[in-house]
């Protein structure tokens, strides 16, 4: 039997695959660094991407609530409208899905969010 994922579990394997990147990216510049004789400044490379990473968080979580919100709210009102127990249970499944999903890119973006000035002092420091 072959499993398929659901649409919330390709979305959190997206959103895992951009953090990867993400810290592959900065290990790649700390190596970069590292491999120099440290006359090589990479901050007129890594101020513009922290920026915009900051620029996009707070706007990102609240789009993702708001999202989040109004999709399970039309989900709940399918689930209410169900009349035989089949549609009923799928609607309940698609529901607990994307409460999941909606619940796990939050944490995530919150996460990214605390992360991000840890990071950032880490490449400073390295470089």
């Amino acid at each position: 039997m072959r499993y398929q994922l659901t649409v919330n579990q390709k979305r959190f394997v997206m959103m895992a695959v951009c953090a990867a990147l993400l810290v592959v990216a900065v290990m790649s510049f700390q190596i970069v660094a590292q491999a120099s004789d440290g006359s090589v400044d990479l901050s007129g490379v890594t101020n513009p991407i922290i920026g915009l990473i900051k620029s996009i968080l707070g706007p990102l979580i609240a789009l993702v609530g708001a999202v989040g919100t109004i999709y399970c709210v039309l989900l709940g009102v399918k689930f209410a409208k169900a009349e035989e127990p089949q549609e009923r249970e799928k609607a309940k499944a698609h529901l607990k899905n994307a409460i999941i999903g909606f619940l796990l890119i939050f944490i995530l973006i919150v996460a990214l969010n605390q992360a991000l000035p840890i990071l950032e002092t880490w490449m400073t420091k390295n470089m």
